[in-house]
């Protein structure tokens, strides 16, 4: 990888004083680097750029900044960095005016009722950055302001970071996952070379799209610093299936044969008493012949004080794909934790591929749950099933 290349090959020079290291990183989650900078015994400073803030499109990029602030260097290579840069001598630049910036530490007032888009960007911006986790659901509407004006692919993505961070806060709200997704999409679309936005999908999205599995260093991360007698950096969201996935060549649809667990429709339905389920696709919009990948977040209903009964069959996830789609698994079982009643959030994932002849134009793909829920501590435990929806669009 590009940065512990630089790392390990710079130890030296920064021993002896001679290089400072600082990086950025683009990344929704940020905790993940720090889990990887510890792995890697790399203890100089990272800073957080989700929001993309620097407008970078690609990474990574490597700039050797001198004494005096000034870049002198971008993209150097390792094996010359002494002699191009660390062997010179920089003049310092003319005495001017420094240009007046924005240092801020907490965000201030809200704009007026009447004030410009660009003002309700930068204080989406400050509350993003600055106003912690409590500051969340005000961002987010403050992006919506910000994004209302005329188009803007860079403010249309940060109000997609800014659903992905409420989404994964103790704030969250209903569809933040499906906006976040819509608004990178739309982002992208408007600006399709930018590399930043593109993999924050690729992400999530299905094997055939993926450049590289993109989290699938953090067990050998854990194990290599627990090894060390240390804690691994705890990971406020873990990982899921998408980020751990290798990336696939050919999509292998599911054919082996499978008899369909309610056929008819006979065992009564959930219809989210019991249990809550988000379901997307990423992406939302494929191209004949193209895969997304399927998310179902299913959460036990807290207020009934609903739980999982895990004393059962595991629980299934069935998929009837339109004529000519494939899906890559089917059924779907989520095995089932050895406690015997429990309330975690349970995750299925699958990919579905539309025909190469697929007409453009919405599709709806039906699938159900079949799980066993309880309510309430010596509530009756039933099974049921939830009917659910995915909605994907086919461009050509």
């Amino acid at each position: 990888m590009h940065v512990p290349g630089w790392h390990d090959s710079t130890t030296a020079l920064q021993d002896a004083g001679r290089l400072t290291m600082l990086g950025i990183v683009q990344e929704q989650h940020p905790d993940r680097a720090r889990l990887f900078m510890q792995w890697r015994r790399m203890d100089w400073p990272i800073l957080v750029d989700s929001l993309n803030l620097l407008g970078v499109s690609v990474v990574p990029v490597t700039v050797a900044i001198d004494e005096h602030g000034i870049v002198r260097l971008v993209n150097p290579r390792r094996e010359t960095i002494e002699e191009a840069f660390l062997d010179r001598t920089f003049e310092p630049p003319p005495e001017t005016a420094a240009p007046a910036g924005e240092a801020r530490t907490a965000p201030g007032d809200p704009p007026g009722r009447w004030a410009p888009v660009a003002a309700w960007r930068r204080h989406a911006r400050d509350l993003f950055l600055w106003g912690g986790p409590e500051a969340i659901g005000p961002a987010v509407e403050a992006f919506e302001r910000g994004a209302s004006g005329a188009p803007d692919a860079a403010a249309t993505f940060r109000l997609g970071v800014a659903y992905r961070a409420r989404y994964d806060s103790p704030a969250r709200e209903p569809g933040d996952f499906r906006r976040a997704v819509e608004h990178w999409e739309r982002a992208l679309a408007a600006d399709p070379n930018q590399y930043i936005w593109r993999r924050r999908i690729q992400q999530y999205g299905p094997r055939l799209d993926k450049p590289y599995p993109f989290y699938d260093w953090i067990p050998e991360a854990r194990a290599a610093v627990l090894a060390r007698g240390e804690s691994p950096v705890l990971l406020a969201v873990e990982p899921g299936g998408a980020e751990f996935a290798e990336p696939i060549k050919t999509f292998s649809a599911d054919t082996r044969p499978a008899t369909e667990p309610d056929p008819t429709g006979r065992i009564y339905r959930d219809r989210g008493e019991f249990v809550e389920i988000e379901a997307l696709a990423v992406p939302r919009a494929i191209a004949p012949g193209a895969a997304t990948r399927a998310h179902l977040v299913m959460r036990p209903n807290l207020d009934r004080r609903a739980h999982w009964n895990n004393e059962a069959e595991d629980l299934l996830v069935w998929v009837n794909p339109p004529e000519g789609w494939d899906v890559d698994e089917r059924p779907v079982t989520v095995p089932l934790p050895p406690a015997l009643v429990s309330q975690e959030t349970r995750r299925v994932e699958f990919e579905l591929r539309s025909p190469a002849d697929a007409s453009p134009g919405r599709v709806t793909v039906p699938a159900y749950a079949l799980y066993y829920v309880c309510e309430d501590v010596d509530g009756t435990c039933l099974y049921r099933r939830q009917d659910v929806t995915l909605e994907v669009e086919v461009r050509r």
